[in-house]
């Protein structure tokens, strides 16, 4: 409730400091997702800038100029990281799914303007594309056509090839798919988008700003970005790999041209024309600056020191994985993402036992694994996970009623159900449970 009487700024940020207490140790890297630590220092950084524009919005970048130039600044920055053409043009937006949720709509909307008869638009993609995308079919009317992968788990572009229709508005690839980390045959998709017409988005949420990085330090990365002709448009999320603060992507445009179709104007508002680039109409000021300083404080060295630190993690953590009998690495990653899955004892299992131990664990499906997405803040802590990880296997092989305890026989179940409409019921009844009304004391 909202107090009758206001409290002091110190009593109301004690009580937050208190409530983030239970929160996942992102900082001691015990989270391999969701959070991207680049050091305290540069966290101090982030919240001063972040701090220092709480309050600006570039709904109206004539009122708040410096935005607009901040996010013209960062926008460049990333064409040319991406081997764009000086053409290349984009927007600033709250995250990677608003950044497909754009491409998606401006895509549909790009169709229908050439084909008024459109009326149900297709997007082809692989199986194993980012759930964003499933959002943005579902919310703008467009069926998404999925193609399963290979066994390496890469984009079947032949597969996806003999799927283009007169209903298809584009082809969207990974760099790479967040769940095994493999950077999809962008090359050929782009050949295949030329060859038909069709524009190609490349999702790069995951990895747009560590995969120049890697290849920068000599690792071998398939093309993916402007380089390969035919990629109209790229999505990449500064608050992954950029080290950002949370709440900043973006997406880019081949050409102006290509972007117009995100624009959406309303010209009969009584309150005046009201125009936007991005989903969103507020837009806040504080991720803009806080992802310009993160560019700007951390620069190229900054960042090549952050990708080695990540890369060479990834590394360790995949030679001790395979160590450990019984566990063996899902495809062969292009970054620093690992995925891994167990031969004769419950991953589930070990994913709660791991949780026991104090780390955050993310359970995949399709097949069974955990994935990590490593940062350079989990350079320190790799022994220490390969340590709990050889110990969570050798106590779910010493008790195997632990596969049947816990998390594991839900995901385990989850897994293998094959109505998939009974899953996604079963998970929406538990998100609802969350926002329910608490009950009266």
């Amino acid at each position: 409730m909202i107090p009758k009487q206001g409290r002091t700024a110190d009593d109301v940020l004690a009580e937050l400091a208190t409530k983030s207490a239970g929160d996942a140790d992102w900082r001691g890297g015990r989270v391999f997702s969701l959070v991207y630590h680049a050091g305290d220092e540069h966290e101090q950084l982030l919240r001063r800038a972040h701090a220092m524009y709480a309050s600006a919005n570039l709904l109206n970048p004539m009122a708040f100029g410096s935005l607009r130039s901040m996010e013209r600044e960062i926008v460049e920055s990333t064409v040319a990281l991406f081997s764009g053409p000086r053409a290349a043009v984009g927007t600033v937006t709250s995250g990677g799914t608003e950044s497909i949720l754009c491409a998606v709509a401006a895509y549909r909307d790009r169709a229908k303007r050439k084909k008024p008869w459109l009326m149900r638009p297709e997007l082809l993609a692989a199986s194993t594309i980012h759930p964003a995308f499933d959002k943005a079919a579902h919310y703008f009317g467009v069926k998404l056509v999925k193609v399963d992968v290979g066994p390496d788990f890469r984009a079947n572009a032949r597969a996806i090839e003999k799927k283009i229709s007169r209903r298809t508005i584009a082809i969207v690839g990974s760099a790479p798919q967040y769940a095994h980390g493999v950077v999809d045959p962008i090359e050929e998709l782009g050949r295949i988008a030329q060859k038909h017409g069709v524009p190609l988005h490349v999702d790069a949420c995951v990895g747009g700003f560590i995969l120049p990085w890697l290849e920068k330090l000599g690792r071998a990365v398939p093309r993916w970005d402007f380089r390969v002709p035919g990629v109209t448009s790229i999505s990449a999320d500064l608050h992954k790999f950029g080290y950002a603060g949370k709440g900043a992507s973006v997406l880019l445009w081949r050409t102006l041209e290509d972007m117009r179709n995100q624009i959406f104007v309303a010209t009969d508002f009584p309150g005046g024309i009201y125009a936007s680039p991005t989903m969103l109409g507020t837009r806040p000021g504080g991720p803009i600056a806080a992802a310009w300083a993160a560019l700007h404080a951390l620069g190229e060295t900054g960042y090549l020191a952050l990708s080695k630190q990540a890369a060479d993690a990834a590394d360790r953590l995949r030679v001790g994985i395979t160590a450990i009998p019984g566990l063996a690495l899902q495809g062969r990653s292009d970054s620093t993402i690992v995925a891994y899955e167990a031969h004769g004892v419950s991953i589930y299992a070990i994913a709660d036992r791991l949780e026991a131990r104090g780390w955050t664990v993310d359970r995949q499906q399709r097949p069974s694994s955990i994935h990590l997405t490593v940062t350079a803040n989990h350079a320190a802590i790799v022994d220490d996970y390969l340590a709990d990880l050889r110990a969570a296997v050798d106590e779910v092989r010493g008790d195997p009623k632990l596969a049947s305890s816990g998390t594991a026989p839900m995901y385990g179940m989850a897994a293998k159900m094959p109505v998939r409409g009974l899953v996604a019921r079963n998970v929406r009844n538990m998100i609802a449970k969350m926002y329910a009304p608490e009950s009266a004391p």
